[in-house]
């Protein structure tokens, strides 16, 4: 076990503080009638270290530059991190009471909401990927002096995505990041797998190059010294693994294994445990002085306008491609941007960028969901983070992605190789699912450009966007369609054929809309006139053009789209127009698909201007 000297004075008023967030947290969540007292209580004694005598921030201004970033890695903890913060000063104490309430922010797990939160958190095995953004924000980026604390619990430890960003800290020699790890030995339904085993965390973590320091947690001495010792190791992340009991200084609660995620009773339950914790409190000379930061170091960068698109109406270019030239175009305007690649930048195009900004550029290997983690600890820091690779693959993140929306994280993704239109890879590789999972995320744009000049524009839109993005990609390359002074928003579509005598509106997007306008042309020759949608955006949707594009067709509409079809551009369409009687007939993908080539699969599954063509007589 560390253990170090400190002033008796001030470990008594640690110890002090620990015991009032002990008490702060039984009385809020006994009041809520639910909560997880036992784990608040295991980790309170860490908490009230860093909060008291270790970090530096300003307790009235959680949003202050160069504080130090705190991360509650287990969220359900939350009553423990509300009651620090009133402890510090920034809110009444009375508030605490109004826990998981509707008039409350100080939900069951903590969200931006509130101030002094920068990331949701309670899926666990999230924290640490983003307190892997912050740290390499702050080394890398801001060239800070801030340190990045993340508690983590050690039922989430097993989790995949926190061996990914111990890898990847490791690998980035984040030493201005320190992982808390409070080894309570009881999970929700059963003992963890190692329990007290401490030997058995050190070398775990330091297995994995990280400063590895075993400690009990309950000893403000001990966790001083620690802490000191992290702060002073240089040139890889340091680990506390702090050895707790959950449950403690409640002797009827502690290390009992039934006690998670139940709330003391009101009455004599929770009266006896706040006297048990009253009785811990020792006179004190003193109150702990909390570390201000250091004056803000952080500069005004300049943006300026990103310059317009320069393709050729004879160009063919894959959107992917374009994706790649418009990011470095953007990073070049605006340096708060910030590019994250998961070992496919040489398809997605994003190498383009790191070329150019290699210190902006964040390299996170195979590890798409903590690629997302980190791009949503760059966002908490002000930075606008574009993380890229192929659609599908985003769907191992989705964890991820989900609570970044519940952040409302200003992250910018980009899934590539979309549908069967990439043609020989196979299914494993299409992205086919992903307009649904995205669409299903509220406040997540979802973007799809069908050519280069509208990509480029789609970028630039995303970066002035304030909130989480997705823009969806083709691998195959697609003529010009749009000349560079066109524009477009977030919210809008493009009509890019129509007459007065239109017979059926017919929707689509990427590599379908092309096939659309041949459909167009075919049926032009036997005089069906068709409508064609560009809908380029389809969250938010341009429900205003669709519906009067449907009405000018006798409320007819016809959807194409090179993905699944639940929940794709097609019901996007009937949701936006369903309710005002349009009749909205579907053409998507409706089986695995096989490898072939992209003209054949296109085919094959029903997408291409042939089926259209088929399918428009159809109706008609």
């Amino acid at each position: 076990m560390s253990r170090g000297i400190a002033d008796p004075a001030l470990i008594t008023a640690i110890q002090n503080k620990a015991a009032h967030l002990r008490i702060e947290s039984v009385r809020a969540t006994t009041e809520a009638g639910s909560g997880h007292p036992s784990s608040c209580c295991s980790a309170a004694d860490i908490v009230a270290t860093l909060f008291f005598s270790v970090m530096r921030y300003d307790p009235k201004n959680p949003k202050h530059p160069n504080n130090d970033r705190f991360i509650l890695s287990k969220g359900h903890a939350a009553p423990l991190l509300y009651a620090a913060w009133a402890e510090a000063g920034l809110f009444d104490k009375k508030e605490l009471l109004k826990l998981r309430t509707l008039a409350s922010d100080l939900e069951g797990h903590p969200t931006p909401r509130l101030p002094f939160v920068d990331v949701a958190t309670g899926s666990l095995g999230q924290g640490l990927s983003a307190g892997v953004g912050m740290a390499w924000n702050a080394k890398r980026l801001d060239q800070s002096s801030y340190r990045t604390y993340v508690l983590l619990g050690d039922g989430e430890s097993v989790e995949g995505s926190v061996w990914e960003a111990v890898e990847l800290a490791r690998h980035y020699a984040l030493d201005n990041l320190c992982a808390i790890v409070d080894v309570n030995r009881l999970g929700q339904s059963d003992p963890t797998i190692l329990q007290h085993n401490m030997e058995g965390y050190r070398g775990r973590w330091a297995g994995f190059g990280w400063h590895a320091i075993v400690v009990d947690g309950h000893d403000p001495a001990a966790l001083l010294a620690a802490f000191d010792e992290a702060a002073r190791t240089k040139g890889k992340p340091t680990a506390l693994l702090a050895r707790t009991l959950k449950g403690k200084g409640i002797s009827f609660i502690e290390d009992r294994p039934d006690w998670h995620g139940k709330a003391l009773k009101k009455g004599e339950e929770a009266e006896k445990a706040i006297a048990e914790l009253t009785r811990q409190l020792k006179p004190s000379a003193i109150e702990p002085e909390i570390r201000r930061p250091e004056v803000s170091l952080n500069g005004v960068w300049p943006v300026k306008a990103m310059p317009p698109p320069a393709y050729k109406p004879t160009d063919s270019v894959a959107t992917r491609e374009a994706f790649g030239a418009a990011l470095a175009a953007l990073g070049e305007a605006n340096p708060l941007v910030v590019g994250l690649d998961a070992d496919v930048k040489n398809s997605t195009f994003t190498e383009k960028f790191g070329k150019q900004f290699p210190d902006r550029f964040f390299e996170s290997f195979i590890v798409e969901q903590n690629m997302i983690g980190v791009a949503v600890g760059l966002a908490a820091c002000g930075k606008i983070p574009f993380a890229a690779t192929f659609a599908c693959f985003l769907t191992r993140a989705y964890d991820f992605i989900r609570m970044a929306a519940i952040s409302h994280s200003n992250i910018k993704l980009m899934g590539s190789h979309v549908g069967v239109s990439i043609g020989e890879d196979g299914p494993s590789q299409m992205g086919l699912e992903d307009i649904a999972m995205m669409a299903a995320q509220p406040g997540m744009v979802v973007l799809y450009p069908s050519d280069a000049v509208c990509t480029h524009r789609l970028v630039e839109a995303a970066a002035a966007h304030r909130g989480p993005v997705y823009i969806r990609t083709g691998r195959p390359k697609s003529p010009i369609l749009y000349g560079n002074e066109e524009t477009f928003k977030i919210g809008g579509s493009k009509v890019v054929r129509q007459s007065q005598s239109d017979q059926l509106t017919v929707v689509a997007a990427g590599i379908t809309l092309f096939e659309a306008l041949k459909a167009y042309d075919r049926l032009k020759e036997s005089g069906v006139s068709l409508r064609i949608i560009d809908l380029y955006s389809i969250v938010p949707i341009d429900r205003a053009t669709l519906l009067e594009s449907a009405r000018a067709t006798q409320g007819r509409i016809l959807t194409v789209e090179d993905h699944y079809e639940h929940g794709g551009l097609g019901d996007a369409v009937l949701s936006a127009v369903g309710s005002e009687g349009v009749r909205v007939h579907k053409l998507a993908v409706r089986e695995i698909p096989h490898s072939g080539k992209p003209d054949e699969l296109i085919d094959r599954y029903g997408i291409s201007a042939s089926t259209i063509v088929e399918t428009a007589k159809r109706i008609l």
